[in-house]
Order: C-alpha cells, then structure tokens, then sequence
C-alpha cells in the first residue's frame, strides 16, 4: 500500500509510525520499523536561469539516499549524516517545470545503536550561481592573531566562473559588528580564469576587536561581495567569531588564553519525541538547555550535528566536538556505516570539515567513537592517520580526537615461543592498552577515554605529555571524574553520557 501525504521539510517519517516490538532495529532504535520513502516536488524553472548554476544542497538524508531530476540520477549519499550537493543544470527543462525525486532507504535494519530517523530530516536548499560565484563552503575563515587590540582575520574565497573567457573582478570582504557598522574590509582585484576555480586570500585587521567566548559569544559578519563592472554579481554573508585555542598537558586547555575546564555532555542528534527533524527552534532549544544546566561544551555522538544546532552553540557559546563516525570497516551493526566506509570515508570527512570548519564554537574533529580498530585490526592504524592527515589539510586550526574504550585481548604464547592475541571482554591489563593503542592514539592531538576515570593517574605518569578527557564518562560517578579534571592539569574536561535525554539506546538508567 503507498501512503501518499503532503509534507513540509524538515521530515522524520519514522516518529509517525507504529513501534513493532520485532523490529530489527530493537530498542536501540527505539522499536521503530524505519523503511522506504519517497520526496517528489514539482519546480518551475524559468528560462532566465538557462546560463546559470543550479545546485541542490541536502543538510542530511537518512540514509541510502538517490536524488533524480527528470528521472535522472544527479547523486547517491549512503551516510545519513553528512550534507551534500548535486548541480542539477544539465537535467534541467528550463521555462517549464522539473521533477525532482529522493528515495530514501532506511530498510536495512539494525544499522546504528540509537533512534536514526528516517527522511529529508534536514533542511533542502536550491542555489542558483550566476556565471560568477562564490560556491556553496567556498569560503574559509581563520583568526591566526587574537587579541582586543589587534586581530587578524584571515578569509580564503573560492570563486567559480562558468563563462569560456576569464574576468576581472574585485573580491570585497567586509566584517561587520553587531550594530551593522563595518569594522574592517578589505578588496582585492583578481582574474578569474575561464572555467575554472580562483581562490583569494585576504587578512582583515579588526581593531578592538570584540572577541568570542563562552560568556560573551560575539559573533560579527563577514559579507563578501563579487564586483564586475562596478556591479555586485553575487553576494554570501558568513558569521565570524575571534578567538584563540591553546592546550598543552601542563596547562590544560585555554580559549583565549584563559584556562577554561570543559562541562561537558554528549548528545544525540534527535530532538526527543519530535523525532530526527532538525527544527530550527528545536535545536536552539537544546543548547539554551545545556547552557542553562551549567554545561561550556558539548560532544556531537556520534556523527556531525544540523547546522542549525552549530549556528545555536556560536550564538549561545557552547564549544563543540564535532564527531564523523560511530565505526570504521569493523562494524557494530550488520548494516553501519562499515559497510560504506572504505569507499566513502574520505568524501564524507571532507563534507563535515568544509561545511563545519568556519563555526567558532567547533574546538575539536573527532575521527570516531571506540573504533573497534583501535587495537590495528583491519588497518586501523593506518585509516587513523589517513583520517587525521585529511581533516588536517582541511583545517589545522582546530584539535583532533578520537573517543577510546578499553582495549580487551588475552595473551598466549604458543609451544613456538610466538605471541598471540585474542580480544575478549572486560580485560583492563595496562601492557594491552599501551601496546594496542599507542599507534592509534599517535596522530591525535587530543585523546577521548569512555570511561577509563582508572587510567587517569597512571596514564599521566605512563605519558606525560598526553592530554585527556572524558569523552563518555558515568553520571553516577560524575563527582570522581570531575575532582580528576579539577586536580590533574592534563586532563581538560568532562562529557558525561547524556546530557539530554533521546529516543532509543536506553543509557542512563542501567549504569
């Protein structure tokens, strides 16, 4: 039977069904059965935007999405959690309208360890470029000096031109403050080159200069403008905060310079009963909840967050850890992620780094959560740093992470004289977590411990110059893990398991 409904985006189909008991999904999903949809929206394309550049940007789809425009396929997106792109010019019938359809599959069940959704959950946007744009995460902004008196922001503009000739055109870029004056701009004449990608670097001078925290979270606006001839061809506004990091394991981490301890909590990216759909004000509401309950930070579990929910931590001042993955090729689920990642982790590394990167709240990438490779099995070593070394020449002006569990394995010698491992359950002999882990905890600049709160003073001794915290650490022994942060300059925060309740995965109540 098809049920066909009206629907406004963003739209969780999930939430609306009935809980099946025997679902595949089981109570980690919270019973729902998820399945099979489909979008289909009819749009009028006037004939003007024949010589322009059409562009469809889907914040997030779970999952197995395939986007077709006239009955052809413009992009396949398996992660539910990545945003992505498709240009639709070439499908498009100009001056009439266009069918655009997006099957979502969400019918191979379990596939994670928590409440998914199912659907367009995310926002959907049409872009339309003119023959000379700035193109979607086409600009990166860094604060490489901060201070009230001086600070330099520097902004790296990509510039599309379409046209078969190349073109001189000025770059304006303008920072403006919260009461709309312009603080420092700076312009910049280039040649774009025909059918090609330009890029711009620009370093802006604010002179005292409001700068973002925690308490005072000011955030100025970064307008840039594409001039020819004298005329604005296209224009994009990008929110901008000034601030510093620092960390290092003798004086913990700093935002400004200023030591600062991290309250911490993870979330899920469900906003409670209304299911998945990312809502704007759903999500706001959220922080204005962790901000409320005395929480500075927050750990995105495990997947990147809407953007709507990192525009609410810049406003608000709440710091981030902004997570990729649950899994790597070792699965947790007969149809995670590890099914995709060999093929797909790069693409999917790069859409949460080039979307998120300009956000001032994001203090740290994290490449994943207890990743069963953490001990080297299939490679894991390896996709360690390859994930590391991607993220930073994405960005190297933030920290990076990976959550670890306990490492469990069982020595045995055999009549050879060989040694042997196998992984068991529950095992917390120090020689393993040193041996197995220490290669993958090498690239980090920071390292995530589920609850290890019995590895902190021995891992301080063990190596001295590691920086800690608890990326998952038990609400009932919330006061022990937060005298360790108080006490030991090495390890910087704490992020209890939850911070908010969510749909599925049962975790406070059993532990």
């Amino acid at each position: 039977d098809r049920n066909i409904s009206i629907v406004n985006l963003p739209h969780d189909f999930s939430i609306l069904q009935k809980r099946d008991p025997n679902t595949l999904a089981g109570a980690a999903n919270g019973y729902f059965p998820g399945g099979i949809g489909r979008y289909n929206k009819i749009v009028f394309i006037p004939e003007e935007w024949c010589n322009k550049e059409i562009l469809l940007e889907f914040e997030g789809v779970y999952m197995n999405v395939t986007v077709k425009v006239n009955g052809h396929i413009v992009a396949k997106n398996p992660y539910g959690y990545t945003s992505f792109h498709c240009d639709i010019s070439p499908y498009i019938m100009y001056g009439k309208e266009n069918n655009i359809s997006v099957n979502v599959n969400n019918n191979a069940l379990p596939n994670t360890r928590w409440y998914s959704g199912s659907g367009i959950y995310r926002h959907v946007w049409l872009l339309i470029g003119d023959d000379i744009y700035i193109p979607p995460w086409g600009i990166y902004v860094t604060t490489p000096k901060v201070s009230m008196e001086k600070s330099v922001i520097n902004v790296i503009t990509k510039i599309k031109n379409i046209q078969e000739s190349d073109t001189d055109i000025f770059l304006s870029s303008k920072v403006i403050d919260h009461c709309g004056i312009v603080a420092a701009e700076e312009a910049t004449q280039i040649k774009v080159l025909k059918r090609n990608i330009s890029e711009v670097s620009q370093d802006i001078i604010v002179r005292q200069a409001n700068l973002w925290s925690v308490e005072t979270p000011y955030l100025y606006t970064l307008k840039s403008e594409v001039i020819k001839d004298g005329i604005v061809i296209d224009s994009t506004e990008t929110k901008v905060g000034i601030r510093s990091l620092d960390v290092d394991a003798k004086e913990g981490f700093k935002l400004n310079k200023v030591p600062i301890k991290l309250k911490g909590g993870c979330v899920h990216h469900d906003c409670g009963l209304l299911g998945a759909a990312s809502y704007d004000r759903a999500e706001e509401r959220k922080v204005e909840l962790l901000k409320a309950n005395g929480f500075n930070a927050v750990r995105c579990a495990h997947n990147p967050p809407s953007p709507s929910f990192l525009d609410a931590c810049d406003r608000l001042g709440l710091l981030v850890i902004d997570e990729i993955f649950d899994c790597w090729s070792v699965g947790k689920n007969p149809n995670d992620y590890s099914v995709y990642f060999e093929s797909y982790w790069e693409k999917d590394v790069v859409s949460m780094v080039l979307r998120d990167r300009n956000h001032p709240s994001i203090i740290m990438w994290s490449t994943g959560n207890e990743i069963p490779e953490r001990d080297g099995r299939s490679q894991g070593y390896v996709y360690a740093k390859k994930i590391t070394e991607l993220i930073r020449s994405l960005d190297n002006t933030r920290y990076i992470t990976n959550a670890l569990n306990d490492v469990a394995a069982k020595l045995e010698i055999t009549a050879e004289g060989k040694e042997t491992h196998e992984i068991m359950d529950d095992c917390k002999d120090d020689d393993y977590w040193g041996r197995f882990t220490e290669k993958f905890i090498e690239p980090l600049d920071i390292v995530g411990y589920n609850y290890l709160l019995y590895r902190y003073d021995k891992d301080g001794l063990k190596f001295p110059e590691r920086i800690i915290y608890g990326s998952e650490t038990y609400p009932k022994d919330a006061f022990d893990y937060w005298e360790k942060v108080k006490n030991l300059p090495y390890v910087v925060g704490d992020f209890v398991w939850t911070a908010l309740d969510y749909l599925g995965e049962a975790g406070l109540g059993h532990i």
